[in-house]
Protein backbone atom coordinates (compact mmCIF):
# COMPACT_ATOMS: atom_id res chain seq x y z
CA UNK A 1 0.00 0.00 0.00
CA UNK A 2 3.04 2.12 0.94
CA UNK A 3 4.59 2.04 -3.05
CA UNK A 4 0.76 2.37 -3.98
CA UNK A 5 0.14 6.09 -1.89
CA UNK A 6 4.30 7.45 -2.94
CA UNK A 7 3.22 6.38 -6.50
CA UNK A 8 0.44 7.92 -6.74
CA UNK A 9 1.60 10.92 -5.01
CA UNK A 10 4.47 10.96 -7.83
CA UNK A 11 1.24 11.11 -10.37
CA UNK A 12 -0.17 14.47 -8.60
CA UNK A 13 2.97 16.21 -7.87
CA UNK A 14 3.96 15.42 -11.87
CA UNK A 15 0.17 16.06 -12.92
CA UNK A 16 0.28 19.51 -11.37
CA UNK A 17 4.36 20.85 -12.68
CA UNK A 18 3.40 19.21 -15.68
CA UNK A 19 0.15 22.17 -15.99
CA UNK A 20 2.31 24.87 -14.74
CA UNK A 21 5.72 24.12 -16.77
CA UNK A 22 3.27 23.70 -20.02
CA UNK A 23 1.19 26.46 -19.29
CA UNK A 24 4.81 29.05 -18.59
CA UNK A 25 6.57 28.11 -21.40
CA UNK A 26 3.93 29.50 -23.75
CA UNK A 27 4.78 32.93 -22.61
CA UNK A 28 8.77 31.93 -21.84
CA UNK A 29 11.16 29.62 -24.21
CA UNK A 30 10.94 25.65 -23.26
CA UNK A 31 14.82 26.23 -22.57
CA UNK A 32 14.56 28.84 -19.95
CA UNK A 33 11.81 27.19 -17.95
CA UNK A 34 13.79 24.07 -17.89
CA UNK A 35 16.78 25.65 -16.54
CA UNK A 36 15.57 27.88 -14.01
CA UNK A 37 12.55 25.40 -12.61
CA UNK A 38 15.61 22.94 -12.39
CA UNK A 39 17.64 25.43 -10.27
CA UNK A 40 15.43 25.44 -7.43
CA UNK A 41 14.43 21.53 -7.87
CA UNK A 42 18.49 20.72 -7.55
CA UNK A 43 18.48 23.11 -4.80
CA UNK A 44 15.90 20.93 -2.87
CA UNK A 45 17.68 17.62 -3.95
CA UNK A 46 20.83 18.67 -2.87
CA UNK A 47 19.44 19.96 0.50
CA UNK A 48 17.93 16.42 1.10
CA UNK A 49 21.00 14.43 0.07
CA UNK A 50 23.16 16.67 2.75
CA UNK A 51 20.74 15.68 5.42
CA UNK A 52 20.34 12.25 4.60
CA UNK A 53 23.72 12.04 5.23
CA UNK A 54 23.81 9.26 2.67
CA UNK A 55 27.29 8.84 1.20
CA UNK A 56 28.76 8.43 -2.74
CA UNK A 57 27.18 4.75 -3.84
CA UNK A 58 29.48 3.94 -5.88
CA UNK A 59 30.15 4.56 -10.47
CA UNK A 60 27.19 2.21 -11.29
CA UNK A 61 24.55 3.90 -9.44
CA UNK A 62 25.86 7.37 -10.53
CA UNK A 63 25.81 5.74 -14.09
CA UNK A 64 21.83 5.01 -13.77
CA UNK A 65 21.23 8.32 -12.28
CA UNK A 66 23.12 10.49 -14.81
CA UNK A 67 21.71 7.99 -17.51
CA UNK A 68 17.74 9.06 -15.97
CA UNK A 69 18.67 12.48 -15.55
CA UNK A 70 19.38 13.14 -19.15
CA UNK A 71 16.46 11.00 -20.09
CA UNK A 72 14.12 12.80 -17.65
CA UNK A 73 15.26 16.63 -19.23
CA UNK A 74 14.54 15.27 -22.66
CA UNK A 75 10.92 14.09 -21.95
CA UNK A 76 10.10 17.02 -19.34
CA UNK A 77 11.74 19.48 -22.58
CA UNK A 78 9.61 18.03 -24.94
CA UNK A 79 6.28 17.44 -22.86
CA UNK A 80 6.75 21.30 -22.31
CA UNK A 81 7.17 22.20 -25.71
CA UNK A 82 4.12 19.90 -26.97
CA UNK A 83 1.89 21.42 -24.01
CA UNK A 84 2.90 24.94 -25.36
CA UNK A 85 2.24 24.30 -29.30
CA UNK A 86 -0.21 21.59 -29.05
CA UNK A 87 -3.41 20.68 -26.73
CA UNK A 88 -2.71 19.80 -23.50
CA UNK A 89 -5.75 17.62 -23.21
CA UNK A 90 -4.18 15.07 -25.67
CA UNK A 91 -0.08 15.68 -25.35
CA UNK A 92 -0.29 15.04 -21.64
CA UNK A 93 -1.87 11.62 -21.95
CA UNK A 94 0.02 10.55 -24.58
CA UNK A 95 3.05 10.99 -23.18
CA UNK A 96 1.96 8.23 -20.57
CA UNK A 97 2.77 5.75 -22.78
CA UNK A 98 6.06 6.03 -21.56
CA UNK A 99 4.58 3.68 -18.46
CA UNK A 100 4.79 0.67 -21.27
CA UNK A 101 8.33 0.70 -21.24
CA UNK A 102 9.04 0.54 -17.79
CA UNK A 103 6.11 -2.23 -17.68
CA UNK A 104 7.79 -4.69 -20.33
CA UNK A 105 11.43 -4.56 -18.59
CA UNK A 106 9.59 -5.01 -15.01
CA UNK A 107 8.20 -8.27 -16.20
CA UNK A 108 10.89 -9.30 -17.90
CA UNK A 109 13.57 -8.72 -15.19
CA UNK A 110 10.83 -11.57 -13.20
CA UNK A 111 8.34 -9.15 -11.90
CA UNK A 112 4.77 -11.09 -11.94
CA UNK A 113 2.21 -9.14 -10.92
CA UNK A 114 -1.24 -10.38 -10.02
CA UNK A 115 -4.12 -11.01 -11.66
CA UNK A 116 -6.00 -8.09 -9.78
CA UNK A 117 -3.00 -6.01 -10.20
CA UNK A 118 -2.97 -6.11 -14.29
CA UNK A 119 -6.84 -5.40 -13.88
CA UNK A 120 -6.13 -2.31 -12.02
CA UNK A 121 -2.84 -1.70 -14.67
CA UNK A 122 -5.55 -1.93 -17.77
CA UNK A 123 -7.92 -0.02 -16.43
CA UNK A 124 -5.35 2.69 -15.67
CA UNK A 125 -3.81 2.75 -19.13
CA UNK A 126 -7.75 2.50 -20.59
CA UNK A 127 -8.07 5.73 -18.37
CA UNK A 128 -5.07 7.65 -19.68
CA UNK A 129 -6.24 6.74 -23.53
CA UNK A 130 -10.17 8.14 -22.80
CA UNK A 131 -8.22 11.25 -21.35
CA UNK A 132 -6.74 11.76 -24.65
CA UNK A 133 -9.76 12.08 -26.86
CA UNK A 134 -10.30 15.51 -25.34
CA UNK A 135 -10.66 18.05 -28.94
CA UNK A 136 -7.33 19.32 -30.02
CA UNK A 137 -6.88 23.42 -29.90
CA UNK A 138 -7.70 24.83 -33.49
CA UNK A 139 -4.63 25.42 -35.46
CA UNK A 140 -1.23 23.16 -36.51
CA UNK A 141 -0.75 22.51 -33.28
CA UNK A 142 -1.81 18.95 -32.80
CA UNK A 143 0.66 16.90 -35.10
CA UNK A 144 3.43 18.69 -33.65
CA UNK A 145 2.11 18.48 -29.96
CA UNK A 146 1.39 14.22 -30.27
CA UNK A 147 5.17 14.17 -31.89
CA UNK A 148 6.65 16.03 -28.92
CA UNK A 149 4.03 13.57 -27.17
CA UNK A 150 6.23 10.46 -28.24
CA UNK A 151 9.14 11.64 -27.19
CA UNK A 152 8.28 12.57 -23.85
CA UNK A 153 6.96 9.24 -23.74
CA UNK A 154 10.21 7.75 -24.83
CA UNK A 155 12.25 9.74 -22.62
CA UNK A 156 9.89 9.53 -19.47
CA UNK A 157 9.72 5.72 -20.00
CA UNK A 158 13.49 5.57 -19.95
CA UNK A 159 13.90 7.66 -16.82
CA UNK A 160 11.66 5.59 -14.90
CA UNK A 161 13.61 2.36 -15.58
CA UNK A 162 17.07 4.49 -14.90
CA UNK A 163 15.56 5.84 -11.78
CA UNK A 164 14.46 2.77 -10.46
CA UNK A 165 18.01 1.35 -10.88
CA UNK A 166 19.61 4.18 -9.23
CA UNK A 167 17.48 4.41 -6.19
CA UNK A 168 18.54 0.93 -4.86
CA UNK A 169 21.64 2.19 -3.61
CA UNK A 170 20.28 5.41 -2.38
CA UNK A 171 17.64 7.82 -3.35
CA UNK A 172 18.28 10.92 -2.05
CA UNK A 173 21.88 10.14 -3.87
CA UNK A 174 19.96 9.05 -6.80
CA UNK A 175 17.49 12.10 -7.30
CA UNK A 176 20.05 14.78 -6.92
CA UNK A 177 22.43 13.56 -9.53
CA UNK A 178 19.48 13.27 -11.45
CA UNK A 179 18.58 16.44 -11.36
CA UNK A 180 21.84 18.07 -11.51
CA UNK A 181 22.61 16.07 -15.19
CA UNK A 182 19.27 17.43 -15.96
CA UNK A 183 20.34 20.68 -15.36
CA UNK A 184 22.98 20.65 -16.80
CA UNK A 185 22.10 19.18 -19.94
CA UNK A 186 18.98 21.93 -20.12
CA UNK A 187 21.75 24.78 -19.17
CA UNK A 188 24.20 23.33 -22.10
CA UNK A 189 21.22 23.57 -24.56
CA UNK A 190 19.79 27.49 -23.46
CA UNK A 191 23.53 28.62 -24.06
CA UNK A 192 24.26 26.72 -27.37
CA UNK A 193 20.64 28.28 -28.90
CA UNK A 194 21.23 31.87 -26.84
CA UNK A 195 18.14 30.99 -24.71
CA UNK A 196 17.56 33.64 -22.27
CA UNK A 197 17.88 32.54 -18.27
CA UNK A 198 16.29 36.06 -16.52
CA UNK A 199 12.65 34.97 -16.88
CA UNK A 200 11.42 38.11 -15.05
CA UNK A 201 10.18 38.11 -11.50
CA UNK A 202 6.69 37.60 -12.37
CA UNK A 203 7.27 33.90 -13.30
CA UNK A 204 9.42 32.99 -10.28
CA UNK A 205 6.73 31.77 -8.18
CA UNK A 206 5.16 29.16 -10.95
CA UNK A 207 8.95 27.87 -11.72
CA UNK A 208 9.60 27.46 -7.87
CA UNK A 209 6.50 25.62 -7.90
CA UNK A 210 7.22 23.63 -11.14
CA UNK A 211 10.98 23.10 -9.52
CA UNK A 212 9.89 21.70 -6.48
CA UNK A 213 6.81 19.55 -8.19
CA UNK A 214 9.22 17.84 -10.12
CA UNK A 215 11.34 16.90 -7.72
CA UNK A 216 9.23 16.33 -5.30
CA UNK A 217 7.61 13.76 -7.86
CA UNK A 218 11.03 12.25 -8.48
CA UNK A 219 11.43 11.48 -4.69
CA UNK A 220 8.10 9.77 -4.45
CA UNK A 221 8.67 7.44 -7.49
CA UNK A 222 11.46 6.81 -6.54
CA UNK A 223 11.03 5.87 -3.18
CA UNK A 224 7.53 4.34 -4.71
CA UNK A 225 9.83 1.68 -6.94
CA UNK A 226 12.03 0.41 -3.45
CA UNK A 227 8.90 -0.52 -1.85
CA UNK A 228 6.92 -1.72 -4.86
CA UNK A 229 7.59 -3.58 -8.26
CA UNK A 230 8.60 -1.18 -11.18
CA UNK A 231 5.63 -2.39 -13.31
CA UNK A 232 2.96 -1.46 -11.09
CA UNK A 233 4.72 1.78 -9.84
CA UNK A 234 5.49 3.49 -13.07
CA UNK A 235 1.98 2.69 -14.24
CA UNK A 236 0.35 4.40 -11.20
CA UNK A 237 2.70 7.50 -11.64
CA UNK A 238 1.75 7.40 -15.60
CA UNK A 239 -1.53 8.88 -13.97
CA UNK A 240 -0.10 12.28 -14.36
CA UNK A 241 -2.07 13.85 -17.05
CA UNK A 242 -5.44 13.13 -15.21
CA UNK A 243 -4.36 15.90 -13.29
CA UNK A 244 -2.93 17.66 -15.87
CA UNK A 245 -5.80 17.47 -18.30
CA UNK A 246 -8.03 18.45 -15.40
CA UNK A 247 -6.33 21.99 -14.26
CA UNK A 248 -6.07 22.54 -17.90
CA UNK A 249 -10.01 22.31 -18.35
Amino acid sequence: MLAIALALAASASWGLGDFLGGLTSRRLHVLTVLVVQQVFGWAAALSWLVLSGDGYPGWEATAWAASAGVCGCVGIGALYRGMAVGAMGIVAPVSALAAAIPFAVGVASGERPGALQVGGIVLALAGVAVASREPAERGGGQAAGIGLALVAALGFGLYFVFADRAADESVPFAVATARGVSLAVALAAALLIGASLRPGRSFLPALVVVGLCDVGANVFFSLATTYGYLSIVSVLSALYPLVTVALAA
